[in-house]
């Protein structure tokens, strides 16, 4: 029963780590789609080239923060989370 519950705590982990990268597709389309636009921009009025650039820069610098704290939170899952969810069992069974 004790190894039942440990092999549910850590499937359930890699699968949460797994959901959890699911978010790094929205920072790709996100980006993909702003230097799209940008571009677009600059080809229609290269003059305020530096301005889009820099905007569109910052904009990508946000968005991939996105896709970092879904990686940090995987890791967690996969690294960290599962002793102490094993722990925690172990202290309430004895």
């Amino acid at each position: 029963m004790l190894e039942l519950a440990i092999g549910i705590i850590l499937g359930c982990c890699a699968l949460g780590a797994g959901v959890a990268m699911i978010a790094g597709i929205g920072p790709g389309i996100g980006e993909g789609n702003a230097v799209a636009k940008a571009l677009e921009a600059i080809g229609r009025q290269p003059e305020c080239r530096g301005t889009v650039t820099t905007t569109m820069l910052m904009g990508c610098v946000v968005a991939e923060t996105t896709g970092l704290y879904a990686l940090v939170i995987a890791i967690l899952l996969i690294f960290v989370a599962p002793g102490r969810f094993v722990k925690i069992l172990l202290e309430n069974v004895k």
